[in-house]
């Protein structure tokens, strides 16, 4: 793949999103895990829609937080690209994960290249329906993003909605797509893809990656043995 590195305004290592409107992020099966049941560091690839490597993200690990505090669990996910260089940090801190609750809600931030903020991912409160504001790297109000009151669907895609502001306009989607039967009851591997417009910021791209990985552990992941959570 082509790739200018001498993109104006582009963090290093974010070229690649620039021609891109489609991204297929595959976690990595852990034999450890899906076996003796103890919770692993997760592992993804993110492909083109191609089907072409452009990332490999790994979560930090830490023992202690993976099997105490399961699928909240606060961490650091580092993404590399190609040569092996980090070009994107996600942090998310210690939150809490009641719908019940409307303080210290879910978030993460977002640094292209690691140190530097580009972007923030803010859970919105709401009774029974996912809700996220998605903010820029002065902490502006960009876009929203909505899910669906029930995080269920057998054999279909479960499909986040990236909305405008005003939450008229669809312009794309963060989906979890079905595994099959097998790895959903067995494994909490998951499959997700995310569609945005080709004009979309660089920097906005990458953002949506760290919304994807935030539903993720979010809504999918499962926790010290449990079974993935079905309902939000």
């Amino acid at each position: 793949m082509a790739i200018n590195t001498t993109s104006y305004g582009v963090p290093p290592g974010l070229e690649y999103l620039l021609h891109i409107d489609h991204i297929m992020i595959q976690q990595q099966f852990e034999f450890v895990e899906a076996v003796l049941g103890f919770e692993t560091a997760n592992q993804y690839k993110i492909n083109d829609k191609l089907g072409q490597k452009i990332y490999y993200a790994a979560e930090d690990f830490n023992f202690l937080t993976l099997n105490c505090c399961g699928a909240i669990r606060p961490f650091t996910m580092r993404i590399f690209d190609n040569s092996g260089r980090e070009v994107i940090t996600l942090r998310r801190p210690l939150r809490c994960d009641c719908c019940c609750c409307p303080c210290c809600l879910q978030q993460i931030e977002i640094q292209a290249p690691p140190g530097v903020p580009v972007g923030y991912v803010i859970q919105t409160w709401h009774p029974c329906q996912p809700k996220f504001t998605v903010q820029n790297e002065e902490k502006q109000d960009v876009l929203k993003i909505i899910g669906p009151i029930c995080v269920c669907n057998i054999g279909g895609s479960i499909d986040f909605e990236i909305k405008s502001l005003d939450e008229e306009f669809v312009v794309g989607r963060i989906s979890k797509h079905w595994s099959g039967i097998l790895k959903e009851i067995l494994t909490d591997v998951d499959n997700f893809g995310i569609q945005f417009p080709l004009d979309l910021d660089v920097k906005m791209k990458a953002v949506m990656l760290g919304a994807c990985f935030l539903i993720d552990f979010m809504f999918f992941e499962s926790g010290g043995g449990q079974r993935p959570k079905l309902f939000w």
